[in-house]
């Protein structure tokens, strides 16, 4: 319900942004807050999310972020105005946080070694059912009962996890320590994401040499130098720099960055092109996307888990990432006298049967690159890779979508590049996950 809950806020909004932005007199600015201001609370605070569920209780962290979305999303659905609706979906993002990171913790200390694959193939597929119900619902909610519907239609979700949460969740018991949270470090921590993301918001906005995004990044590497400088002397570090230190952490976040860059502009770049190459109406373009939805759920829950227990996570992850290249290198064949069924839809589906079998994975490899009882930090370390390197996909790949774009004086033309570009992501997360299976084999032998 959780990862559901997440994906379907997620997705459900875009549709609906047009309407938001007429009936409430939206510039275009305002209009990119609703979106972005969501994603900033979110992506900002899932490693602080990962090391609260560590302190005070997997079952605790769930309920309080299942209870924030669901007191959000009321707020969101009678905003008055664009200031309000921006900052009830800041709140979303920071119970979605809390939420998300609070679930995937739990599962991975309740289902450990063979069970793990099982539980992370229903994550997968919770994922995938979200976004499909975002993109399917969406228009049609919006245009049958207003857009304020979008937000009503997640408020039950959130209060029928609050319900079930108390008996259903097992938690493990909270640490008892004197020193309750790293509060330095979250501060540092927090705001060099906060930082990051910003950034690559001003980037695709402003340029990557305009001052805004300069100093944005500037920001970001003091704060990173800060919250090291603070780890390293901290009594109860949130992440411990022994684990950084780890050549498979470090080099799962790298794959978690690369492919979560891969994994989200499919999505992204796939509608794009749907709506601007082949001039499909938004609805039509929804439904279009529907298909690798379904695909990923179907893969999510009767595939993986079976690939995972043959072949491992780890040769899992390299086999989704091959497949993710290929779908972005078959996406680039298309042009605007292609066919949605017979050019369009065969390398989407390979995309989401290479999304499905690589996301999951990625935050299993981390997870067992970690220390058992830490799975707050694996949960955070996981999210917080996946959904920086989406942010770092979309802007890059549509910054090298408009480039050509521009180089061509065509709308066509540019789409091709940003599909190589993120094939070649993909294919460089396929590498490092290859590098890995390598190390981990020399280590064993």
């Amino acid at each position: 319900m959780a990862q559901f809950l997440v994906m379907l806020d997620t997705s459900v909004v875009n549709v609906a942004l047009p309407t938001i932005q007429s009936e409430l007199g939206l510039a275009p600015t305002g209009l990119a807050w609703v979106v972005n201001a969501y994603f900033l609370a979110f992506g900002g605070l899932l490693l602080v999310a990962g090391r609260a569920a560590e302190i005070f209780g997997g079952r605790r962290m769930f309920l309080i972020g299942a209870t924030v979305v669901a007191a959000a999303t009321v707020a969101a659905g009678f905003a008055p105005n664009g200031g309000v609706l921006v900052g009830a979906r800041a709140l979303q993002g920071v119970g979605a946080a809390a939420l998300s990171t609070a679930a995937l913790s739990l599962i991975l200390h309740d289902y450990p070694g063979s069970h793990r694959a099982k539980a992370m193939g229903a994550w997968g597929a919770a994922s995938a059912a979200g976004g499909a119900f975002g993109v399917a619902l969406g228009g049609l909610v919006t245009s049958v009962g207003g857009w304020q519907w979008v937000f009503f239609l997640t408020t039950p979700i959130a209060i029928g996890a609050i319900i079930a949460a108390p008996s259903r969740l097992q938690a493990p018991r909270p640490e008892r320590t004197r020193v309750p949270l790293d509060f330095l470090g979250a501060l540092t921590i927090t705001g060099a994401s906060l930082a990051l993301i910003s950034a690559i918001l001003s980037g695709a906005d402003n340029g990557w040499d305009s001052p805004p995004t300069l100093l944005l990044i500037a920001t970001t590497t003091g704060l990173v130098a800060a919250f090291i400088a603070v780890e390293w002397t901290a009594a109860d570090p949130i992440i411990p720099l022994s684990v950084l230190r780890n050549p498979a952490t470090s080099v799962g976040i790298g794959i978690g960055l690369v492919g979560g860059a891969a994994r989200v502009s499919t999505f992204f770049l796939t509608a794009l092109f749907l709506q601007q190459v082949l001039l499909l109406t938004p609805g039509i373009a929804g439904l279009a996307m529907v298909p690798t939805s379904v695909a990923g759920f179907v893969v999510s829950l009767l595939i993986l888990p079976r690939v995972i227990r043959r072949l491992g996570a780890n040769r899992t992850l390299l086999l989704g990432l091959l497949l993710l290249a290929v779908g972005h290198f078959w996406l680039a064949r298309q042009s605007m006298n292609s066919s949605y069924g017979f050019d369009v839809l065969p390398g989407l589906l390979i995309a989401a049967a290479g999304v499905a079998l690589s996301f999951t994975p990625s935050t299993m490899v981390i997870a067992e690159s970690v220390p058992a009882e830490r799975t707050g930090l694996a949960s955070g370390l996981a999210n917080a890779s996946s959904q920086i390197g989406g942010a770092v996909g979309v802007s890059a790949f549509s910054s090298i979508a408009a480039i050509a774009s521009g180089q061509q004086d065509s709308t066509a033309a540019g789409f091709p590049a940003a599909f190589i570009a993120a094939g070649v992501a993909a294919l460089l997360g396929a590498a490092l996950a290859a590098g890995l299976l390598v190390r981990l084999h020399h280590q064993r032998s």
